[in-house]
């Protein structure tokens, strides 16, 4: 049974050991908590691709004890020369999940990383070089790393999709079939493209060597992302969502991400809480939650200059009030709504100071669109596929729009001065284990990992999953499942650690300076200290 991990000098959380080492040695080189996770999240790109890489995009909340958390939006546009018509005149119907045409949208990660730098280097006393924080990524994709069951398991299950796709094959298959768990897989040109950055700095990626011969890769394969396109992204700062919860503030991503979802969940669950955790009120309160809060995602969120209403207005007293006046106590609402998939890496990292970040980083689909550019062997993402072809669309596909997002990284500042980073990957299942961790650990006393730990349920379509039922973990007591079918709840039941219900993680700063951190056994995930 894994314990809560607890330290006083810096911790670093993380869905594989290989990242979160990473981070805590640039800790203990004297770096803070945003050049810690910039080495951690580069090395999660190399020792978990089929989740994350340098062709997805990312997000960050950096906060303090005492003052707002900073916002970073580091997503990718769809390309200026790509809309409707584009797709109509190659005779597609809906934009595919896998290949060139579902490399449509900007990698926004990079510039993520570059925006945390620029940050920590003016805000926090960042001093460390891009050098130092790729150091251990670099390595990791020259010697090799352990193949995951995670990512056996996944090249496995979506072989016949992927095998013709361009690069994937020749980078990810031995021999034509997946690798076996613990093989070495070495990524020497995604090494070279690391060493790259090191060497020319972070912004090659937009504007330089880089960026010409990934826009020459994506072109000749039949994607319509061009040279320009890299030139005029930008990573942004953004004002984080934010909402008054039992007392607790708690903060999240804006549009065009999901995080508005995540906060309307909590904000009508902490206006009825159950009496105590993971029975059939706790659970069937969220869930109810869950659908109320989609509805409204559904409908509103996308890119945010074209969304007819702030975000802001869904989440004052007055329509939340409305949403919870609609929740039933004892009976299950309909369901389901249109699903939104996803593939994600959430890490978290803090340092004595105070410091903390919370991040996530996405490639969307397991693998994104499969394509592996052949200068640099990236992997670049199918974030684009979140588009719609019908005009009339929440999320209709424009030239240099935001494509609707799942991933979201939370972070908390509790009412005792307790400031909580936490997060999770899987798509519909974000908000869900979001909500699961925090009710747990905040709203109902539990200890941090096992508020990770215990059993879990996803409401709707995720990572790999067609089926929009309520399916929960085998661990649950068999006297709440039933409860929950009597409510009229589709329930089924899965196995006890599913990788469907996400790779989920957490980590608390006391106000003492005492850091606790939990990571979750679905993964290969660690939660490392100095």
């Amino acid at each position: 049974m894994l314990e809560t991990k607890r330290s006083y000098a810096g911790m670093v959380v993380a869905p594989h050991h290989l990242a979160s080492e990473a981070g805590v040695a640039i800790l203990r080189e004297g770096g803070n908590a945003i050049e810690a996770m910039i080495a951690a999240a580069s090395a999660l790109a190399v020792a978990y691709p089929h989740m994350n890489g340098l062709g997805g995009d990312g997000f960050w909340l950096i906060g303090r004890p005492g003052s707002p958390p900073i916002g970073i939006r580091a997503c990718g546009r769809a390309a200026l020369g790509v809309d409707r018509n584009w797709f109509r005149e190659r005779g597609v119907q809906v934009i595919p999940g896998r290949g060139p045409l579902a490399a449509i949208t900007v990698a926004g990660t990079v510039s993520g990383w570059a925006k945390a730098q620029d940050i920590s280097r003016s805000r926090f006393g960042g001093r460390l070089s891009v050098s130092e924080l790729l150091q251990e990524a670099i390595r990791y994709a020259r010697e090799g790393v352990p193949v995951p069951r995670t990512l056996h398991n996944n090249a496995t299950a979506k072989l016949q999709e992927l095998r013709d796709v361009p690069g994937f094959a020749e980078t990810y298959l031995f021999d034509g079939e997946p690798p076996p768990v613990g093989s070495r897989l070495r990524q020497p040109r995604l090494a070279d493209t690391l060493d790259q950055l090191a060497r020319a700095g972070l912004g090659d990626f937009y504007d330089g060597d880089l960026a010409r011969s990934m826009a020459g890769d994506l072109e000749r394969l039949g994607s319509p992302l061009r040279l320009e396109d890299f030139q005029r992204h930008q990573a942004v700062e953004v004002e984080p969502l934010s909402i008054t919860a039992a007392g607790h503030k708690i903060f999240n991503l804006p549009p065009p991400t999901q995080g508005l979802a995540s906060l309307l969940i909590l904000a009508l669950y902490a206006r009825n809480p159950a009496a105590v955790a993971d029975g059939p009120d706790h659970l069937h309160r969220l869930v109810e939650a869950t659908k109320a809060a989609f509805r409204v995602r559904n409908a509103h969120v996308t890119d945010p200059d074209y969304m007819t209403q702030r975000a802001e207005e869904f989440l004052t007293d007055e329509f939340i009030s409305k949403l919870s006046a609609g929740l039933s106590a004892d009976r299950a609402a309909p369901w389901p709504e249109p699903p939104k998939q996803g593939d994600t890496v959430w890490l978290a990292a803090a340092d004595s100071s105070g410091l903390c970040v919370s991040f996530i980083q996405s490639i969307y689909w397991e693998f994104g669109s499969g394509v592996v550019l052949p200068e640099t062997g990236i992997l670049w993402q199918n974030r684009g596929t979140s588009f719609e072809l019908d005009p009339n669309g929440t999320n209709a596909l424009e030239p240099g729009r935001l494509p609707f997002h799942t991933i979201q990284p939370a972070m908390a500042e509790l009412s005792d001065g307790r400031l909580m980073a936490y997060g999770t990957m899987g798509g519909e299942g974000q908000p869900q284990t979001q909500a699961a961790l925090f009710s747990r650990y905040v709203l109902h006393g539990q200890d941090l990992q096992t508020s990770v730990t215990a059993p879990r349920w996803l409401l709707g379509r995720t990572w790999g999953e067609e089926s929009t039922n309520l399916k929960l973990e085998s661990r649950f007591n068999p006297a709440t499942i039933e409860a929950l079918i009597a409510r009229g709840h589709d329930v089924q039941v899965v196995g006890p650690f599913e990788e469907m219900m996400g790779h989920a993680g957490a980590l608390v700063r006391h106000p003492d300076g005492l850091l606790e951190g939990a990571s979750d056994p679905r993964s290969d995930g660690a939660v490392s200290a100095r």
